[in-house]
């Protein structure tokens, strides 16, 4: 093989290499995920969720993390499947929203 051909291989395959890179980061998802922990968290602390409230939420972000697996599965996350996880998150947001700001509130443990 002459140089002249092996380079254009090389550079073809430059630009060819990342078209079948696996693409399985879901570094948003991510980030809502925690952030969306952290608020179950604060509303057990602070008595704003019930236990039963907070379990039903936990559950529902367990469902968000087998899904979002479920998409890396195959070694790539599709358009379709990341914009079926943002809208499994912002349902849960709302849920969280809508359990904190209800009028049930965690009865306090008494102090023996």
């Amino acid at each position: 093989m002459t140089s002249a051909k092996l380079i254009s291989i090389l550079v073809a395959s430059m630009f060819v290499a990342p078209v079948f890179a696996q693409n399985t980061n879901t570094p948003n998802i991510d980030k809502r995920q925690e952030a969306q922990q952290g608020r179950v968290a604060q509303g057990i602390n602070s008595g704003a969720l019930t236990s039963k409230e907070a379990t039903n939420l936990e559950k529902r972000e367990t469902k968000i993390e087998n899904d979002k697996e479920a998409a890396k599965a195959d070694g790539k996350v599709t358009r379709a499947e990341r914009a079926k996880l943002q809208h499994e998150e912002n349902k849960a947001s709302k849920k969280i929203f809508a359990k904190k700001h209800n009028a049930r509130v965690a009865v306090p443990a008494t102090a023996s």
